[in-house]
């Protein structure tokens, strides 16, 4: 790196007489700068965050010298925690404290007080304690956390033997054995792992907290300081513990996030360890990362950053493990026991029995992984183990690939009743899984710059294998019980198993990433023995893995035509449940919110009425007429037993249109039809809310004379309440009523529940519907945080529907509170008629899929006519005015 700027010569010209805060605030002003200065031109980081600390003590001590210069003996400053480590970041808190000799508290109260508030002055982000030496001793042995920074101490100014005095009281032979310290800390790394879902790989990870964060190389330092009084990391090395590579890696990884956080710092202004999106594509750039042809920058960057705290975190794990065995099996005497001639069980972990095994062996790498699955009974693998699996990495080379009984062992894994997704998440850790399967090695750490991709690719793609792996566990069939029971049928898993390996691994490459990824898989398959109709199986899965979402969130599954053309593509029945199992797996490890009540009841329904062509035969698709004759069969049943009159019931479906009956199934008809054969005029118009049922989604039923103004008043109702429309049928009567249907979910993406927010509903609609021509503006809401960070460019494209009878416009954009009601607005202003509407939201992106008419009722045609609506849409999307556009052409 370039020496250009100094940080020591951003001190030297510190005082060393007495300043005023004014002054102090302006050299540390001027030191932050230079220390800017210096990071951009690539000065080591290492002296960058020890010249902030060396410039802040020269300032704390000259402030400390103004008002205790005459008092050395009964009291003493000291830095604690990270700044105790003499590492400091621009906003980095300055943990310190005040010791005091026995009763001279009161004696000194005023100055402790005058000189707090004159740091407070320099807007240093002050961390402080007034402690005695036997408060410090009674703190420290009550929390975990005081010792650990009372270890770190170092002092400042003032009584050298206070000092010591502190130090030798809270010292392990005095509170927290080694032993009880290692399990504390231990425990506090675990609880702070679970916090963020044991993984690094978050949209927004936590620098500092995260699983592999800086957090974890302080919790190995502490741990060695306390037991083996190491100064730095470096004396891992001598002691034993670490060989020179993981050394320099591990020191490397420290720097790489330092250089991430005196950014952060430098950007926000602020003390943050959160990489927010807010401010990723600038770290990017200020890391020196450009976009290329397949990956932005930032993506390069945050594929960079996962990279290291993986190994970070795979060296903690090594680490942690050497050091508690140190500490917790120093004097045992203990005997292993053997697994097979080449493994054996060490303190319950699993051990090489030579450390030439796999050198003489290397199948022996994989067969790690399928001891481990045999062994539930074993904690993990152990250290030494791991690290001689790092070391031989280079012998997974083509051969090792081509050799039949690595492939054989790989199957093996794959074929176990248990253990699958763990230990091919331990492959991953391991550098196993890329090293045996190459073209997973472009996922590891990718991360994708979107909402709607929580985990990066490799991650994801083993979550989707242990939902899959899920379904066929006993204690997790309440969470799909459908996936369950259709998994029990499945005569060969590893079908699934290696399509969801497989689905995504051609993320980054360009191009098509179902088509490169089903290339992949085929050759893997044929190399594993999988038969040719077995192999023909996963290509087609990879190849369609999007279908089943795609046709359930977009199209509209209650026509019997989608799902005989759905029913067409998928084939058989053998395919159509791996399909479903894959897709619901996938959604599921995708986002945690994705599968809402709403999608999962879709899936569900799209599953069931394939299921019923396959049955029946694919030369026997569901007839529309048939469809209909049942569902009104089935609804006047029910009509009949609640007291309404077939009379009554045919003199309202007399006005009813096909459309509705394929669109509606028998309940809702039932439900319908009693609320209007009871209605008059008066009550119009006529707003139900029903109860969300096995779909997940509160349903709304809206009953009075058509007017083209409803689909905008009701999405505004509905902006104005915080609710999602995910799905609307508007529908006309021959009699010119409004037979609208819209299916809503709350802000969480949950059904309405609360009668508050129902009865509020319920209100605002029946009066907004009373007065169509006065049609409420949404309001103004702000733009969530995290969706202000990404451009999404508006799409607008229009066709013909499949029928013919209507044109399809469907209209991507970024998502953001009030969108749908503008583009209805839009519309309405247009002069078209929106006769259905999909509505989903992918992350950052809404992609609504509108049925639309003219007046008359007739597809749009004209080409002008479809030029001036895609036209206003965007730009009232894109917030620019555009009525003068509208003026130009009536519809």
């Amino acid at each position: 790196m370039s020496q250009s700027s100094k940080p020591d010569q951003t001190i030297s010209n510190l005082p060393a007489q007495h300043s005023t805060a004014q002054t102090h605030r302006r050299i540390l002003a001027d030191n932050l700068q230079s220390l800017s200065d210096a990071f951009e031109a690539g000065t080591s980081i290492n002296d960058i965050v020890q010249a902030r600390a060396k410039a802040v003590d020269i300032t704390l001590i000259d402030i400390w010298e103004q008002y205790f210069a005459d008092y050395a003996e009964d009291v003493a400053l000291i830095a604690v925690g990270g700044y105790g480590r003499a590492e400091l970041h621009p906003k980095s808190d300055v943990d310190m404290m005040i010791l005091l000799a026995e009763g001279a508290l009161k004696k000194h109260q005023s100055r402790i007080e005058a000189f707090i508030t004159l740091l407070w002055d320099l807007k240093l982000e002050i961390g402080h304690s007034v402690r005695t030496c036997e408060e410090c001793t009674s703190e420290a042995g009550k929390d975990v956390t005081v010792v650990t920074n009372l270890m770190e101490s170092r002092l400042l100014a003032g009584s050298q033997q206070l000092f010591k005095n502190m130090r030798k009281a809270t010292a392990a032979s005095s509170i927290w054995s080694k032993r009880d310290f290692l399990q504390a800390k231990l425990e506090e790394q675990t609880n702070r792992h679970r916090k963020f879902d044991e993984t690094a790989y978050r949209l927004e990870p936590n620098i500092k907290e995260g699983p592999g964060g800086l957090r974890d190389i302080q919790t190995i330092f502490w741990v060695a300081k306390r037991y083996f009084d190491a100064e730095g990391l470096e004396d891992l090395t001598r002691l034993g513990f670490l060989t020179e590579s993981e050394l320099k890696a591990l020191l490397q990884g420290r720097e790489y996030l330092w250089r991430i956080r005196f950014a952060l710092h430098i950007l926000t202004g602020r003390r943050e360890d959160r990489l927010l999106f807010d401010h990723q594509r600038e770290l990017a750039k200020m890391l020196g990362f450009q976009d290329d042809e397949n990956n932005l920058a930032v993506e390069q960057f945050m594929q960079h950053y996962y990279r290291t705290v993986t190994e970070l975190q795979r060296l903690s794990e090594m680490l942690l493990q050497l050091l508690q065995e140190a500490i917790e099996h120093r004097d045992d005497t203990f005997k292993p026991e053997p697994i097979n001639k080449r493994f054996m069980s060490v303190h319950g972990y699993l051990q090489v029995c030579d450390e030439q095994i796999f050198l003489r062996y290397p199948p022996a790498l994989l067969e790690v992984f399928l001891i481990m699955q045999q062994h539930p009974e074993l904690k993990g693998v152990r250290a030494q183990t791991i690290r001689l699996i790092r070391n031989h990495l280079h012998l997974i080379d083509q051969k090792f690939r081509d050799d039949l009984i690595c492939r054989d062992l790989f199957m093996q894994i794959l074929r176990q009743k248990f253990g699958i997704s763990h230990e091919l998440r331990r492959m991953n850790r391991y550098g196993v899984l890329a090293a045996y399967i190459p073209e997973f090695s472009n996922i590891v750490g990718r991360m994708q710059y979107d909402l709607f991709h929580v985990y990066t690719v490799d991650l994801h793609t083993l979550f989707v294998l242990r939902n899959v792996r899920r379904f066929s566990a006993k204690e997790h069939e309440h969470w799909q019980p459908l996936c369950s029971k259709i998994f029990t049928t499945l005569d060969k898993p590893e079908i699934l198993y290696t399509a969801a390996l497989f689905h995504d691994i051609a993320k980054g490459r360009g191009g098509d990433h179902s088509q490169l990824g089903a290339v992949d898989a085929e050759k893997f398959c044929l190399n594993h023995g999988f038969d040719r109709d077995s192999t023909n199986t996963v290509k087609w899965l990879i190849q369609n893995h999007l279908l089943m979402s795609m046709t359930a969130q977009r199209k509209d599954i209650s026509d019997p035509a989608v799902i005989n053309e759905f029913a067409d593509k998928v084939g058989d029945q053998v395919t159509l449940n791996f399909l479903y199992l894959l897709t619901v797996a996938d959604i599921s490890a995708t986002n945690p919110e994705l599968l809402s009540s709403w999608r999962s009841g879709l899936l569900q329904e799209l599953y069931l009425r394939t299921k019923y062509v396959f049955r029946h035969g694919l030369a026997k698709p569901i007839d529309a007429d048939t469809h209909i004759l049942e569902r009104q069969t089935d609804a006047e049943k029910m009509l009949l037993e609640r007291g309404i009159s077939a009379e009554d019931v045919q003199r309202v479906w007399i006005n009813f249109s096909r459309d509705y009956f394929l669109r509606h199934i028998a309940t809702e008809i039932a439900w319908h039809t009693k609320a209007i054969t009871r209605a008059n005029n008066d009550d119009l118009p006529l707003v139900l809310i029903g109860e969300p049922g096995n779909r997940g989604v509160t349903p709304i039923f809206i009953y009075a004379r058509d007017n083209d103004g409803f689909f905008a008043i009701t999405t505004t109702v509905m902006t104005r309440l915080r609710l999602n429309i995910v799905d609307a049928h508007i529908i006309t009567s021959t009699n010119g009523f409004a037979l609208d249907t819209y299916l809503v979910l709350d802000e969480q993406n949950q059904p309405l529940l609360d009668q508050y927010r129902i009865d509020k509903l319920r209100d605002m609609l029946n009066k907004n519907l009373r007065q169509p021509d006065n049609i409420p503006r949404p309001p103004p809401r702000p733009v969530p945080r995290r969706l202000r960070h990404f451009d999404v460019r508006t799409r607008i494209t229009a066709e013909d529907s499949a029928d013919g009878r209507l044109t399809l416009v469907e209209v991507i954009a970024g998502d953001r509170p009030g969108l749908l009601a503008t583009i209805a607005r839009a519309f309405l202003d247009c002069g078209v008629r929106v006769h259905d509407a999909k509505i989903s939201t992918i992350g950052e992106t809404a992609e609504n899929i509108f049925m639309l008419s003219d007046m008359h009722n007739k597809p749009i045609k004209n080409p002008e006519a479809l030029q001036i609506l895609t036209r206003v849409v965007q730009e009232r999307i894109d917030q620019q005015p555009s009525a003068d556009i509208v003026d130009e052409y009536t519809f």
